[in-house]
């Protein structure tokens, strides 16, 4: 049988519908259960957070107190602790904690501390430490004197660097005398000329133990020629009479050692010739100049004329 054209087809129809209209099967949605493991991180998320919590609220607590409790202020002189003092006044360090009274330990500036305490002439290094709760620790090491220094009508004392110390009254020193040094003279200057004069008694030292004793003054006035007044040396390393005298020797700016190996080796051969010696000068290589003392040459002179009026 014919069909007519655009009759209605069922068969063709049911072919040509898409897949996408057909029902599909459901998918099989599973769901997660909180196991054990993630119950023990977030036991330990809970625990470090707490922590966290706990050790900020205890820091917080701890720097309130350390910079505002009266317990870790300094408010007596007695917190201050000493050592290692001997010519430096208590009072003169404490003077450099001042401005720190009624402040806590904490808001000590150490370093200020140290360094005001360093401007101390007698200071020549300190340590400065905080002792909980509410004291400082202060350590001192002292310069060491090692000659007199003439300040005009007065004697100081200064160390080997050059630093010109005040002679404190209970103190009890033995050293040759130093001048031709001031607080004028540049540190830099003083330092390398007292630095030769340490150098000098040790090397004396070395030739005669004992001959630093036998030195009174040193003039250093001059930093190429160091001047030492000698008394009491002879070759026999006796003082005897005609040893009594002191004698100002010029040694120049080194070579110690050879040229006080001289000096004592003929300073009795030099008295002999001239009587008494007012000077020697030994910075010449081959060559020594010998000053009689002014009476010894006073005398000469008086004698001569009378020996020249005298018959034959």
């Amino acid at each position: 049988m014919a069909t007519e054209p655009g009759a209605y087809q069922p068969d063709a129809l049911a072919e040509e519908q898409p897949k996408y209209l057909r029902r599909q099967k459901p998918l099989d949605i599973r769901q997660r259960r909180f196991g054990r493991r993630s119950w023990q991180l977030c036991k330990r998320v809970l625990a470090g957070g707490a922590a966290a919590v706990a050790g900020g609220w205890l820091f917080y607590e701890a720097f309130h107190f350390f910079l505002h409790s009266p317990r870790v202020m300094l408010a007596r002189p007695e917190q201050i602790e000493l050592t290692g003092n001997h010519y430096v006044n208590r009072r003169a360090v404490l003077e450099k904690f001042y401005p720190d009274r009624g402040r806590t330990v904490l808001r000590v500036p150490l370093a200020e501390r140290r360094a005001a305490l360093e401007e101390i002439p007698w200071v020549e290094q300190t340590s400065v430490q905080r002792v909980l709760p509410n004291r400082i620790r202060v350590e001192l090491v002292e310069r060491t004197p090692v000659a007199f220094l003439r300040q005009g009508a007065e004697l100081g004392l200064v160390d080997a660097h050059g630093v010109i110390l005040e002679r404190p009254a209970e103190g009890q020193f033995h050293f040759p005398v130093v001048a031709g040094i001031t607080k004028q003279t540049p540190r830099e200057e003083r330092e390398r000329r007292m630095k030769l004069y340490v150098q000098f008694l040790r090397e004396i030292e070395l030739v005669r133990p004992g001959a630093a004793e036998r030195v009174s003054e040193v003039d250093l006035s001059d930093g190429k020629d160091l001047r030492a007044t000698l008394a009491g040396i002879s070759e026999t390393g006796v003082a005897g009479a005609a040893d009594a005298g002191a004698v100002l020797v010029h040694f120049g700016d080194g070579d110690f050692v050879n040229r006080f190996r001289l000096y004592v080796e003929n300073i009795g051969q030099w008295r002999a010739s001239v009587g008494g010696v007012d000077s020697v000068d030994l910075r010449f290589a081959r060559q020594v100049v010998v000053k009689p003392e002014p009476k010894t040459t006073a005398a000469r002179a008086t004698r001569r004329p009378e020996a020249a009026g005298k018959p034959r």
